[in-house]
């Protein structure tokens, strides 16, 4: 049984939780377990501190776990990173005052900014040459500088809301993350194939999040020009119509050219466009 670890709470915990219900995988959740096993595949969860998850699948604790790539370089065990989630994404950014003149990174020299992320911004500042007073402090970062105990602030950043509700405002992006999987290093055959079968659950479901099926009706007139915007993932489905001279056209678009190519679709006398989602995509 493969034992995975995510957040006990918040926004990464739900994410991680949806993802695991569309791998089809069947488990009881409730607010007061710290643990719950799958019904349907062997799999338990481990609900867990996110600043732990790393340490905890570094040492075998856990055989996997999700957790922000943020905190996985913070805690220094980059290399447990299998694959990205593409899911709870955001920013790890230094922020000043509003009313603070600030040019360049090398006004940051000297200064104290405060942080939960002194690797990161560390590493950050070194190679760009930049000297400056480091302190590590833990939750509400935003208010170190109107109590004066930094100059400047370097936190997550998802909206940027919260800067401005703290009189700040964002200059530079040291890091940006995303929800990613990570497994022990060490883990048995047995374990291995079943981290296989887990991962190719997960790309399936992220592939179909990141398509939509598409269906319309072309002119046969203008269906190399249409088969020339929807390639599909390997060439569209064509049926002809009962109307002489039309026929209907399937495929596949990703998410990000969706508005463009409906758009061109049109353009060359594509009708009736329908957008369907997709549970479940293997390629």
């Amino acid at each position: 049984m493969l034992r995975l670890a995510i957040q006990k709470s918040g926004r990464l915990s739900e994410d991680s939780l949806n993802l695991i219900r569309e791998c089809g995988i069947s488990f009881l959740s409730a607010s007061y377990k710290l643990k719950t096993e799958a019904t349907n595949f062997p799999l338990e969860i481990l609900y867990l501190r996110d600043d732990d998850i790393p340490g905890y699948v570094q040492d075998g604790v856990a055989d996997l776990g999700i957790v922000g790539q943020n905190v996985l370089v913070e805690a220094g065990f980059p290399a447990l990173e299998v694959e990205g989630l593409g899911f709870s994404k955001c920013r790890l950014s230094l922020a000043v005052p509003r009313a603070a003149t600030y040019d360049s990174i090398e006004d940051l020299q000297g200064v104290n900014i405060a942080t939960s992320y002194p690797r990161i911004l560390g590493d950050y500042l070194t190679e760009r040459g930049v000297k400056a007073n480091l302190h590590t402090i833990s939750g509400s970062v935003e208010i170190a500088p109107s109590i004066g105990l930094a100059e400047a602030i370097c936190d997550i950043v998802s909206s940027g809301s919260t800067l401005l509700g703290n009189g700040l405002r964002e200059v530079e992006t040291v890091f940006r993350s995303e929800a990613v999987l990570i497994a022990n290093q060490n883990l048995s055959a047995e374990k291995k194939e079943l981290l296989e079968q887990l991962q190719f659950r997960m790309q399936a479901v992220r592939r179909a999040r990141r398509n939509k099926y598409i269906i319309l009706n072309a002119p046969v007139a203008a269906l190399d020009a249409v088969k020339q915007l929807l390639p599909g993932i390997k060439s569209p489905t064509i049926t002809p119509l009962a109307e002489e001279g039309w026929v209907s056209v399937q495929s596949v678009v990703n998410e990000d050219d969706f508005w463009h190519i409906t758009s061109q679709l049109k353009a060359v006398g594509a009708e009736g466009i329908l957008v369907l989602p997709i549970e479940k995509m293997i390629s």
